[in-house]
């Protein structure tokens, strides 16, 4: 059997048990234990690859990531956060679907979790917006969509597995990703103000109100500056970063705010444990499917077809991937599809000269729209179980939000320099930046 036709018998064997069912690590094992047996490849080596995805260094920041948030949710922490993002912009037209954004915008920087922050959203403000009146699909849709955020915003995991795979700095990432996280974030808030339902109007906030709301959170909300402050002075890698944060939660902040809380630290732990379980076995099944891709020559294959309809223009050759990678996100979920594609994404990068940083934060956002688009959109699903909705009603309430996502990646593809331009002022490394020859100041690549 020739290469194409296991690649496609691969790809086929993964659709079929993932819409059976299948857990998406399992049905990518599948494919790739079944498609190696018509190659020459062992089934040794790929299970081998299997442990080399997993062999990560940079890959330990996530289960800290994950334990931040859990922590921070089961304590009951996150409370605070949404009492403060309820003053600043309760008041406006929209009400508990303003809060819902700025609340995401405040947690997405402690977990870097897609999945903690839909969760943590529907459980503090799901039953508050249904008591005011909102349609609950209305209510996926948003939380669905603010959710999102997490993905790109610092500490962002889909940042950390982007990094780890294809070699990129995961600061850059996480510098890079700033801009187009406060665009979605803002995006979302333009639209609930002019599209959205008006909600219940409250009176603004006094600023001795906001001031006490800012007190309250005022130790939650240590946990972004640790993390942001730490990797962009050098104190921290992002794995450290993590490490510091929990040790603030552990110490600090329940002992602080709910020390009751302490005897089920060893739930939390376990909990974190047993989340993180998933994406890391999903990640060496991906690594495993991924080098077969790659050995069947499917990357070259794939990159051939988009360099000879794009040429060498970076953003036509962008264009392309974020087409791709919209309709692989609607099927598989962003760590697996990373690092599935991620050869063909470094072949492209380097046909286009384009900065590795840029092109990881054009895709990251694209397979963040992904998280709440059809038939898969696990965010969108997740929002509407929480919800109790159908998915199909969520998803058509969801559908005039795609707008800003759009815009946002068109924005992120056609004006590198704005993206790019907190990285280069923070960690100018990070984008490809070295130091002058002259001694002063750093030069860096157009």
């Amino acid at each position: 059997m020739n290469s194409t036709l296991v690649l496609m018998f691969m790809t086929f064997l993964f659709l079929f048990f993932g819409y059976l069912g299948v857990p998406v690590a399992f049905s990518l094992l599948a494919g790739v234990l079944v498609g190696a047996s018509f190659t020459d490849v062992s089934h040794t080596a790929l299970i081998q690859k299997m442990f080399d995805g997993m062999d990560s260094e940079a890959l330990l920041a996530i289960p800290f990531f994950l334990l931040v948030g859990e922590l921070m949710s089961s304590a009951n922490v996150v409370q605070r956060v949404a009492n403060l993002s309820l003053a600043l912009v309760g008041h406006v037209r929209g009400g508990l679907s303003q809060v819902v954004t700025v609340f995401s915008m405040f947690f997405s920087e402690m977990s870097g979790s897609t999945t903690a922050d839909v969760a943590v959203i529907s459980r503090a403000l799901g039953g508050p917006m249904k008591r005011e009146g909102y349609e609950p699909a209305f209510i996926a849709a948003i939380i669905a969509a603010a959710s999102t955020i997490a993905a790109l915003v610092p500490p962002s995991i889909t940042a950390v597995v982007y990094g780890a795979i294809g070699n990129v700095s995961i600061a850059g990432l996480f510098m890079a990703g700033v801009v187009p996280g406060l665009m979605i974030g803002f995006g979302l808030m333009i639209y609930c103000y002019f599209f959205g339902p008006e909600g219940m109007r409250r009176p603004r906030a006094a600023f001795r109100d906001v001031a006490f709301a800012f007190r309250d959170a005022s130790l939650p909300m240590m946990i972004p500056v640790i993390l942001l402050g730490g990797i962009l002075t050098g104190w921290f890698t992002p794995t450290e970063a993590g490490v510091v944060a929990v040790a603030w939660i552990l110490i600090v902040v329940i002992p602080m705010l709910n020390r009751g809380h302490i005897k089920m630290l060893p739930f939390d732990f376990c909990m974190a444990g047993l989340i993180f379980s998933l994406p890391l076995i999903t990640i060496g099944a991906a690594n495993s499917f991924g080098w077969l891709f790659a050995y069947l020559r499917g990357a070259l294959v794939i990159a051939e077809w988009i360099t000879d309809l794009a040429g060498t223009n970076p953003q036509l050759i962008m264009l392309c991937l974020v087409l791709l990678f919209t309709i692989i996100g609607d099927f598989i979920e962003p760590v697996p599809t990373i690092i599935i594609f991620m050869p063909l994404v470094n072949a492209l990068t380097q046909a286009g000269d384009i900065n590795p940083v840029h092109m990881g934060v054009v895709l990251i956002a694209t397979l963040a729209f992904g998280l709440i688009t059809p038939p898969y959109g696990l965010v969108l699903l997740m929002a509407s179980k929480f919800v109790g909705v159908k998915f199909s009603h969520a998803l058509r309430a969801a559908l005039p939000i795609y707008v800003v996502f759009l815009f946002t990646i068109m924005f992120t593809i056609f004006f590198p320099k704005v993206v790019l331009w907190l990285p280069k002022q923070v960690i100018p490394e990070s984008v490809g930046c070295f130091k002058s020859p002259a001694g002063t100041g750093y030069i860096c690549p157009q």
